[in-house]
Parts: structure tokens; C-alpha cells; sequence
């Protein structure tokens, strides 16, 4: 017995979402809150989050005259804490990227801020 084009085709589409609805399911539900606690020292950095499934983003805008160095400390227990280094230049915006490899409730993300040395 032989399938036809358009029945090979909706068994396929079929087979895809099931696939998506199995594996990508539990991920796509989750949800989480951010707690940012910043140490500027005095320095203009605004600094916003981005939240998405499995990836938190942090963006990092430096309106001081300095470049600036910015330490990122990402806790999302049950994963092991994170740590990331960010330089922004005057005027410029970086981002900090973290990914989920457990699912997270709550990220707290320390961020400080000095003069950059060099």
C-alpha cells in the first residue's frame, strides 16, 4: 500500500506537531520573574531585560562619558550561577545573553558597574 502526495504530506505535517507538542511543550510554558540589583557607582547605565522562553537578555546602555565594565552575576536556582563581563562604550548599548539548561522561577541578576580601566 502506497500513500499519496497530499496524505504523505498531512501524515508529515501530523508527525511535526506532535513532535513540537512533545518536546518543545514543557519549555514553551515557562515562565519566570527577574529581580535586577544594580551597583552603578554613580555611572548613567540604564539597564533593561528581555524576558523569552528559555533565554534571558540584558541590556546594558551607557550614557556617561566613560566606557564603563560591567560584571553580570545571573542566579536561577536550580542551575549553577552564572557569571558574564560586559564593556559598553559611551553612547553604546550591549547586551548580556543567559540561557536556560534547567527551568527557572526567578532570576536575580546582580549587576555592577564601574569606570572601565583601559
Amino acid at each position: 500500500m502506497t500513500l499519496s502526495g497530499s496524505l504523505r504530506r498531512t501524515a508529515a505535517v501530523c508527525c511535526t506537531a506532535l513532535c513540537v507538542t512533545l518536546f518543545a511543550g514543557p519549555v514553551a510554558a515557562q515562565t519566570y520573574s527577574v529581580k535586577v540589583h544594580p551597583q552603578l557607582h554613580d555611572l548613567d547605565i540604564k539597564i533593561e531585560t528581555v524576558e523569552s522562553t528559555g533565554v534571558l537578555v540584558v541590556k546594558l546602555t551607557n550614557a556617561s562619558a566613560k566606557k564603563v565594565r560591567c560584571d553580570l552575576r545571573y542566579d536561577a536556582a536550580p542551575q549553577t550561577p552564572y557569571r558574564k563581563t560586559t564593556y559598553v562604550d559611551p553612547g553604546k548599548t550591549e547586551q548580556s545573553v543567559f540561557q536556560a539548561k534547567r527551568k527557572w522561577t526567578t532570576v536575580d541578576v546582580n549587576v555592577e558597574c564601574k569606570a572601565a580601566d583601559r
